[in-house]
């Protein structure tokens, strides 16, 4: 089970882009603080797991970027979290993408403590009353996952070529 916590600040690099004629040097790429700014503040996002096919499923979701991963609630039927208990690896990006964020990771069921902070901070930001799911939550009989991040890219729309950035997490 998952538990917080929290990842030193990755360093920018660019992303391997071959045909783009992103600029070799370093100058202009964006700091992680700016990544994050955009992960805590969307509203909607977008996660892609891997069906047992092998196919995309993309879903929009809600949820709080929380200690260096990617939090969401989601039914134990859904197809998402089907996908993710036999497949973890997924793609979770932010809703708008003139400042895109996108983070490919891998999904973790969290822990108690961690739902407990999440359902916490949940009903502040999208003023939804998860009361009515709470103890289900609590118990571990419906799934919150944290997704971990590996590798995230940050790609600004006005700055493009200049301020296309990926950060590498470790495994």
């Amino acid at each position: 089970m998952a538990k917080a916590r929290k990842h030193a600040a990755p360093k920018p690099s660019r992303p391997h882009m071959p045909g783009y004629g992103l600029p070799e040097s370093k100058k202009g790429l964006l700091p992680w603080k700016w990544a994050e700014q955009r992960l805590r503040k969307s509203h909607n996002y977008w996660i892609t797991t891997v069906k047992p096919d092998g196919s995309p499923h993309t879903m929009v979701i809600w949820g709080l970027w929380m200690d260096g991963a990617f939090l969401f609630s989601t039914g134990r039927r859904s197809r998402k979290a089907r996908n993710l208990s036999k497949n973890p690896r997924c793609v979770v990006c932010t809703e708008q993408a003139e400042e895109a964020v996108v983070v490919e990771g891998v999904a973790e069921v969290a822990g108690v403590t961690v739902r407990r902070e999440f359902l916490r901070k949940y009903q502040p930001k999208y003023h939804f009353d998860m009361a009515g799911m709470e103890k289900d939550i609590l118990a571990m009989k419906e799934p919150v996952f944290a997704v971990r991040p590996r590798l995230v890219f940050g790609l600004y729309e006005k700055n493009f070529m200049g301020s296309a950035t990926r950060w590498k997490f470790k495994s």
